[in-house]
């Protein structure tokens, strides 16, 4: 009498599934958002080689890139400072300032959040933010005495800009993922003091 195979529960290959589809998804956005940011790099004046070599594409693909999203009209200049108001690149310093928490500290309350997603499986969303937003602040009153003062600081201020947005601001020239990626890249080199 033959046995039949083992097999894989369907909860079990929901789960398998859904983590690939994780990946997937994650790596969708992450070619999304390069195509954005070859935008605002063209925005900026650079060259299409400088973009290819940045991007490790080719100088044709980064071509076609720009040409592809060429409106006629420049794009209106995106400003770099910090102190910027808008929702999405508030959210990128605070995930900056969970990343910088997290490879600091051993065991941080902000860690899994932060991998989830770096992994593509959290969105930004009102609910996530504020779950990041509760476990950064949790880590830095546990933890204050592991962290630099800088970090604390730069927390009060993304979490009043969240708390009071500034209703009265232009929308921002570029889309909310390319916000969040240039804030969070911009706070986390303040924070290890290279800007």
């Amino acid at each position: 009498m033959r046995r039949a195979p083992e097999t894989l529960t369907e909860e079990q290959a929901a789960r398998m599934l859904a983590d690939m589809n994780d990946v997937i998804r994650a790596g969708e956005e992450m070619r999304k958002l390069r195509t954005e940011m070859i935008q605002v790099f063209a925005g900026f004046g650079w060259t299409q080689d400088r973009i290819a070599r940045l991007t490790d594409m080719s100088q044709p693909a980064v071509s076609k890139q720009v040409a592809r999203h060429r409106t006629g009209e420049p794009a209106p200049p995106l400003g770099l400072g910090l102190d910027q108001g808008d929702a999405p690149w508030l959210e990128g310093r605070l995930w900056a300032l969970a990343e910088e928490i997290a490879e600091t500290c051993d065991a941080a309350a902000c860690a899994r959040h932060v991998q989830a997603v770096a992994r593509g499986r959290k969105r930004f969303t009102p609910q996530s933010v504020d779950e990041l937003r509760r476990l950064v602040e949790e880590d830095l009153r546990v933890r204050h005495a592991e962290l630099p003062a800088a970090y604390r600081a730069a927390y009060d201020t993304i979490s009043r800009g969240l708390d009071l947005p500034d209703l009265s601001a232009a929308a921002p020239a570029a889309p909310a993922s390319v916000r969040r990626a240039l804030a969070r890249q911009i706070q986390r080199d303040r924070l290890r003091g290279d800007g």
